[in-house]
């Protein structure tokens, strides 16, 4: 029976893996999620025919019960533009998951291996630091913490925390199985507090890079659990996970041109070095109208989204005036940055959602060649990865950022609910070129707007 379950639990991870191929590609990610699925109902089920654990059918019906349940109503209600601080939320909850499997085991298993019982207590301080992170992520993104919080020498601090955790734990290790259960306590004290103040001082403008990372975090230490109860799925799992997530976050940190440091580190939005360049020209406002004319008579229109549009919930009506534009013979494509929106990949799930087919869909690289011989782009509700200073502006805290070059486009069309700056806090230089004009409403009500306007041409 243990060759059985073994078995099942190597076919189980095989589906991990090639769902997580297949979500690689907008066209087959909806597949990957169901067979990756299916991998873990086989891995779930064939445990209850593990020979270990035949006096705890109860409480893992019951678990199982209560987290499906719970799973099924939040993922039916939740909002789309919910679904980062979600993300965030389940991410969290399987470092939890991992941080308790280490805190059982290490208080039931007798070590007789060195190996082991570290790569227990690794599991167990990265799953920790992933919980608690990921909480706070999910806390800034919901908006039940505003903004960021900073102290003097914070990031001392938070080292000399991280350095008690460590030695916290060297104490388990070389105690072997004599440690006192005080010494347990204080390092999942400990640990959850440098996950929670490691957090804190990171601006919402970073929260795709940081959810990421905590994803790449939780996978590893799954992966460390698993290989200390000898669960192969659990294994393999995990190390897909960690290193899905670790290459995700060396991309977005990439996009950013920030390297992983600088994100976790530093104090975003406070200003480069020297003294910003000072904005030139004005905002010059344009009504749905002539923003109308001037798409139905171009002969190509990049349409730019961003996390206004998300929370305006405008894409299907986006997806409606696109189709309106292409019975008038008009080219349109949709520019996605890799860090548009709250999470990796978030504006893709929204297009998709309204039925935008992916072959005009296009990302950074592939489109912004294109902008000089465009017509019109319209940006709606993306605000810094179109922002020239990240070009042309030492000083200021985006410099050096890839975006896409909207500014090269001949007209330019801002769709925006104010005149304040966008979620990071920096002055859009782009607002005020003179070949961009500005478009001021809720998302949603401008593309109604435009619709209208198109079928009244």
């Amino acid at each position: 029976m243990d060759l059985i379950i073994q078995i099942i639990y190597f076919i189980g991870a095989l589906l991990f893996i090639l769902g997580l191929k297949m979500m690689g590609s907008p066209i087959t990610a909806r597949k990957g999620i169901v067979w990756a699925g299916f991998g873990m109902l086989l891995a779930t089920l064939i445990t209850y025919f593990h020979s270990e654990i035949t006096h705890n059918y109860i409480w893992m019906t019951v678990a199982i019960a209560l987290g499906g349940i719970v799973a099924y109503i939040s993922g039916k209600k939740v909002a789309m533009t919910d679904m980062p601080q979600m993300i965030a939320l389940y991410n969290g909850m399987g470092g939890g998951a991992a941080a308790a499997i280490a805190a059982v085991v290490l208080l039931k298993m007798e070590f007789t291996n060195g190996i082991v019982q570290t790569l227990a207590v690794l599991g167990a301080v990265i799953g920790t630091v992933a919980f608690s992170g990921s909480l706070i992520a999910f806390a800034k993104l919901q908006g039940l913490m505003k903004g960021v919080i900073r102290f003097p020498m914070q990031q001392w601090v938070n080292a000399l925390v991280f350095v008690i955790t460590l030695t916290l734990g060297l104490a388990i290790i070389l105690s072997g199985n004599n440690y006192a259960i005080g010494t347990l306590v204080a390092f999942f004290v400990f640990a959850l507090a440098f996950g929670v103040m490691m957090t804190i001082p990171i601006g919402g403008a970073d929260m795709p890079v940081v959810i990421s990372l905590y994803n790449a975090l939780t996978g590893l230490a799954v992966g460390f659990e698993g290989y200390v109860l000898g669960n192969p799925a659990m294994m393999i799992a995990g190390v897909v996970v960690g290193s899905a997530g670790t290459l995700l976050t060396q991309l977005m940190a990439k996009a950013m041109n920030r390297p992983i440091s600088n994100v976790l580190f530093s104090n975003f939005g406070e200003g480069g070095d020297g003294e910003a360049q000072a904005v030139s020209g004005s905002m010059k406002e344009i009504d749905s109208t002539d923003v109308a004319v001037m798409m139905a008579f171009a002969e190509k229109v990049v349409i730019i989204p961003g996390y206004g549009m998300a929370v305006a919930q405008a894409q299907h009506k986006v997806w409606e005036m696109t189709k309106q534009l292409q019975e008038r013979g008009v080219t349109v494509k949709f520019a996605i940055h890799p860090v548009a929106g709250r999470m990796p990949g978030h504006m893709n799930v929204l297009l998709a959602e309204a039925g935008v087919p992916y072959d005009i869909i296009y990302d950074l690289d592939e489109i912004n060649e294109e902008f000089p011989t465009t017509d019109v782009v319209l940006v709606i509700g993306a605000n810094d990865v179109v922002n020239p200073a990240a070009r042309t502006d030492p000083a200021s805290p985006i410099y050096g950022m890839p975006i896409l070059n909207a500014d090269y486009a001949k007209n330019v069309i801002v769709v925006k609910r104010g005149k304040g700056t966008g979620f990071s806090g920096i002055e859009n230089h782009l607002f005020f070129a003179d070949n961009t004009r500005m478009l001021y409403g809720d998302g949603q009500d401008v593309a109604n707007d435009l619709v209208t306007s198109l079928k009244e041409l």
